[in-house]
């Protein structure tokens, strides 16, 4: 089967990928490398020109008078340049409802083109879209990835990116995509509510996670206890960073020398996981109900995160113990639950087996590629 995944960001469709490749399907992935990640594509649409020394000057200079990033303009020209590669895939898949990441109008138009040019189109829930940022804004979880924007003004900035999910503008995205897809599907338990009502949702197929290139091995706790956290500026607020970083700085007053801290920021995916290699704690987010890619990677390699892992989750595995630290934004809370891995090192190597144990379970990507290929049947 010719299978087209558009979009990434954040390794989802490159597990998936392997995946399918590995079960003798041909996969293409076109998409932009997301930034400063970088991740593998197979057709780029990376703004070359716009991040170029001198294209980023000018960049900056037209954001600056204008608020418009020419970099969206050139996602958008460099898709449309590989249009004729885009044909008669037998599936194709949207990471999302903005998958180009071009301006909304030139959007519509490529998606067009993907849906007159390929047989079935599905569309994945995995991050922010028009009907979970209405659902967020709406306060219908009690707690979200939302709760800064309403509680601290100073995050308002960080938001606007979820805001225009909700602009007319983008509800025209939303409405051509749902009209010409053949189904939607959830990626984690916190896309479920947003979407779990409308005509074309499928289910729910968990994050495929290529553990055949993802080493495991039992932690050793020899010397100190590193924790690691890793800081991307552009979600410094949806992630609840400012809780983790309270936590971190009594958790290093209180001990001393136990503990060895590691603070990363915007880091390309590769440097990304050489840093955090050594941990044997990580520390996530604290808004989520279910783990994003970054955290089930690191749950995969045996080490203990801090993410999402609330009831719901532990419900719908049906797990009797834990696999990850359901992280919570309360400091006090955060320093307990480190404070207790700290007193007690062998909680650390036995959660991560278990976590490792959970990946190979639940999200082993040749598994879930056959889920893929199921869903695809319809």
């Amino acid at each position: 089967m010719r299978i087209l995944l558009i979009g990434e960001f954040s390794r989802l469709h490159n597990s998936l990928k392997e995946g399918l490749v590995a079960l003798g399907h041909e996969v293409t992935i076109i998409a932009n490398g997301d930034g400063f990640k970088n991740f593998p594509v197979d057709l780029s649409t990376k703004a070359k020109l716009s991040e170029s020394k001198i294209g980023n000057l000018i960049r900056q200079i037209i954001f600056r008078i204008t608020k418009f990033d020419i970099a969206t303009l050139e996602f958008g020209v460099r898709f449309y340049f590989h249009s004729n590669k885009l044909k008669n895939f037998e599936v194709v898949q949207l990471i999302n409802e903005a998958p180009i990441q071009t301006i909304p109008a030139f959007e519509r138009y490529l998606l067009k083109k993907i849906f007159f040019q390929n047989n079935k189109v599905f569309l994945l829930c995995c991050g922010v879209d028009y009907l979970v940022a209405k659902h967020l804004i709406e306060k219908k979880e009690r707690y979200s990835i939302m709760n800064p924007y309403f509680e601290n003004p100073n995050s308002k900035k960080e938001y606007q990116f979820i805001l225009d999910f909700l602009s007319n503008t983008h509800k025209k995205t939303h409405d051509l995509v749902y009209k010409n897809i053949k189904g939607v599907y959830a990626s984690d338990i916190d896309y479920i509510n947003p979407i779990k009502g409308k005509k074309k949702y499928l289910g729910m197929v968990s994050n495929p996670i290529n553990t055949s290139i993802i080493d495991y091995s039992e932690m050793i706790i020899t010397d100190k206890i590193i924790i690691f956290l890793g800081i991307n500026r552009g979600t410094y607020f949806t992630k609840g960073i400012s809780f983790l970083e309270d936590a971190l700085k009594i958790i290093k007053d209180k001990y001393q020398d136990k503990v060895e801290i590691v603070i990363a920021e915007n880091l390309a995916y590769a440097d990304y996981i050489l840093q955090y290699n050594k941990a044997h704690i990580i520390l996530d987010q604290v808004y989520a109900y279910d783990q994003g890619y970054n955290a089930l990677e690191a749950m995969a390699k045996g080490k203990v995160v801090f993410t999402g892992a609330e009831k719901e989750f532990e419900e719908y595995y049906n797990l009797k113990e834990k696999v990850a630290i359901n992280a919570l934004p309360n400091v006090n809370y955060l320093v307990q639950q480190i404070s207790f891995l700290i007193e007690n090192p062998n909680e650390i190597i036995v959660i991560g087996q278990l976590a490792r144990d959970f990946i190979e379970k639940e999200h082993d990507y040749m598994i879930i590629a056959k889920k893929y290929l199921a869903f695809w049947e319809v």
